[in-house]
């Protein structure tokens, strides 16, 4: 009767090992997964923070003057404008030539 107890006490010890195993897994991949979704979400996140940063970079250089665009050295070059000085355009015209 001992040999009945005795292999009826490691079939209980197999399949308890046998639970263990199939739990730990199932929790350690559920780790995994959700540390996975994490980073994908982080990712996303900062590519759309990317992406709305440059489109702020792009409206403010739109909405800038146009003469500070189109003059970096100061002189303003619109014929049209009140402070236009023929005199200094023609004079940068000649020191780029």
């Amino acid at each position: 009767m001992s040999s009945t107890a005795s292999k009826a006490g490691s079939n209980v010890l197999r399949y308890s090992a046998l639970g263990a195993g199939i739990f730990y897994g199932f929790t350690h991949q559920r780790s995994i997964s959700a540390a996975e979704k994490a980073a994908a979400a982080q990712r996303e996140y900062e590519h759309k923070q990317e992406l709305i940063n440059k489109a702020k970079e792009a409206y403010a250089k739109s909405k800038q003057p146009v003469s500070a665009v189109s003059t970096p050295s100061g002189l303003d070059q619109d014929p049209m404008s009140p402070n236009f000085d023929i005199e200094a355009y023609f004079s940068a015209l000649l020191a780029k030539a």
